[in-house]
Formats: structure tokens, C-alpha cells, sequence
């Protein structure tokens, strides 16, 4: 069964998840607010794609902190309601967005989804004119409805147009859905998972303008 079918596992409490981050230098922070994917979920927190991402970095020769604040559980909604939390108090210079699996797991509406996400960019501008925001593309499977399918996808290119972010178009590329990619429950990627997705991720952190 496909990791997006069982929402009940994916919608696991909201629980305050330790924030892992990895420090490679200091000039550069990057955030990644997100749910259970991002947290890396059954996992250890070395092994989620942020941590993998600031390997990366650090083998490109480039100073970063990297901040997981990925929260299982969470909304777009949630997202929206700790993002200056998530932030800190330091300058933020990437702000990865990758929520939305348990808005349209739980069929909110895209409508909801849509101005959460629109307002996380611009209080994340607010705080930060300069930041540079990647926004994560999450898809629905068919059984939710062919009509909430599309227009849930709909949702993240329309947001990244209107605003002006850069698009991933799908954070589980080649991940969804693939019983060698994910934990027993088929929703929460495995490190083999994360590693994919770590490589989906890295081409649009390593090329935003610094």
C-alpha cells in the first residue's frame, strides 16, 4: 500500500521533535520546516535529508548550520504558527518549506494550504527581505479523488509563481510508494529514502545565489 494511503500512522500526534542541527562553519544558516518526512521520522537524526544535505555542504567546502525543524505531525497551519520559533534568533538565509502531506492526508482544503504556505513566505520575508525560500511540492494519491488530487497539486506551483520562490517540484521523487525506500509502515522513508531525497533536495541548495 502506498506510504500516502495510511494517514493515520503519517498524522502521528504532534509531539515537540528535537531540532537536530549541524553546524559546518557559520556563515550560513539554512532552515528546513517541515513534518515527519523532514524529521526523519523512526530514524536517527544524523540520517534525515537535512543532516545529509549538510554533508554536502561541508564536502563542497561550504560554511552552514543546518536546522531541522521538521515536527511529526504537522500542518502547513502548524508550520505557519512556529515559523519565527523555527528561525531563531539568527539570520536565516534558506528557508526550506516542505509541508502540506497532512493537510491533504486529513482533505483540508487547498485553499487553506495555499494561504498557509503564502503566508509562511512572507512572514519568513518579513523577518528576512534577503532570504531565499524552496518550496517542497507534496502530491495526494487518486483514492483521495481525482478532483482534490489536482487540485492539490495545483497548489505548490501556483504558490511558488505567485511569489516568486524556488519549486521542488515533488520532495518524494522516486520515493513514493517504493517498499525499498521506506520503513515497514510504507509512509516514513528509511536512510536509503532520505538519501533520494537528500539528492532531490541538494541541486536547488546548491545553486541558490549566495
Amino acid at each position: 500500500m502506498p506510504w500516502f494511503l495510511r494517514s493515520a500512522l503519517f498524522t502521528i500526534a504532534i509531539a515537540a521533535f528535537p531540532f537536530f542541527t549541524s553546524t559546518v562553519g557559520a556563515t550560513e544558516r539554512i532552515v528546513f520546516l517541515g513534518d515527519s518526512l523532514t524529521a526523519g521520522y523512526g530514524l536517527d537524526p544524523d540520517q534525515a535529508y537535512p543532516a545529509l544535505i549538510g554533508e554536502r555542504l561541508e564536502e563542497a567546502g561550504l560554511d552552514a548550520v543546518v536546522v531541522n525543524a521538521g515536527v511529526s505531525g504537522d500542518t502547513s497551519a502548524g508550520g505557519l504558527r512556529r515559523l519565527q520559533w523555527s528561525l531563531g534568533t539568527g539570520k536565516t538565509d534558506i528557508l526550506v518549506v516542505a509541508l502540506g502531506g497532512n493537510d491533504g492526508l486529513r482533505g483540508f482544503p487547498p485553499e487553506e494550504l495555499q494561504s498557509n504556505l503564502t503566508a509562511i513566505i512572507a512572514q519568513a520575508r518579513d523577518i528576512n527581505p534577503a532570504i531565499h525560500i524552496l518550496l517542497a511540492g507534496m502530491r495526494m494519491p487518486a483514492s483521495m479523488g481525482e478532483s482534490y488530487q489536482k487540485a492539490f497539486a495545483a497548489v505548490y506551483p501556483q504558490v511558488a509563481e505567485e511569489t516568486g520562490v524556488t519549486l521542488i517540484p515533488f520532495l518524494l521523487e522516486g520515493v513514493a510508494g517504493d517498499p525499498k525506500l521506506n520503513l515497514p509502515d510504507r509512509i516514513h522513508p528509511n536512510e536509503e529514502g532520505q538519501a533520494v531525497i537528500a539528492e532531490t533536495v541538494w541541486p536547488f541548495i546548491k545553486n541558490t545565489d549566495r
